[in-house]
């Protein structure tokens, strides 16, 4: 699954929140810098849809705010 999220980093609050079936806000407390957001990102993303970090990865927009990410299931 294919999902699209803005994101804010640098925030004083985490917060996930879903706009649409695959548009999502999300706001981590950690900078740009290092890939720290980013491996942020993908660990609340891990989180929500219930998968292992392993199998949620960034596709395009690693160094900017708005991302397509895929999260792979093992529903067939």
């Amino acid at each position: 699954m294919y999902i699209h999220a803005k994101v804010i980093a640098g925030a004083r609050k985490e917060n996930f929140k879903k706009n649409s079936e695959d548009h999502f806000e999300i706001s981590v407390r950690e900078k740009a810098e290092r890939n720290l957001a980013n491996t942020r990102v993908l660990a609340l993303v891990a989180e929500h849809f219930k998968v292992p970090k392993s199998k949620v990865r960034i596709v395009n927009g690693h160094r900017h705010p708005s991302k397509l990410i895929v999260v792979e299931s093992n529903i067939m």
